[in-house]
């Protein structure tokens, strides 16, 4: 086949088709941006007892992280709760929906 016809048949709508070390990586496969740049606000260190309360039921828990937009904490037992719930800690209650899961830990969302 002349090289000249493999060319022309061998291009995308936006050009010749390039090595694939330099295509752009699909979004798909890209590495996860750090969590500390997905967050809305900085979170501070803290070391606090809570509560997960929801309908008559309390369950203790440590609060690890805390900003304005949400916490991280950490439960000792692996019992079911709720998507979302209330958190209690230092006289304060705000409402919250559970945002991710790892082990013992949750990261939580401020509502």
């Amino acid at each position: 086949m002349d090289r000249n016809l493999t060319a022309s048949l061998c291009t995308y709508r936006d050009g010749p088709m390039a090595d694939d070390d330099s295509r752009p990586a699909p979004a798909s496969a890209q590495q996860p941006m750090p969590t500390e740049q997905r967050r809305a606000g900085a979170r501070r260190r803290v070391l606090k007892s809570g509560a997960i309360e929801f309908g008559n039921e309390v369950i203790a828990c440590t609060v690890r992280n805390l900003s304005p937009q949400g916490a991280c904490i950490e439960v000792n037992s692996p019992l079911w709760f709720p998507d979302r719930f209330t958190l209690a800690a230092d006289g304060q209650r705000w409402p919250c929906r559970i945002v991710w899961k790892k082990q013992k830990r949750l990261g939580l969302a401020f509502e």
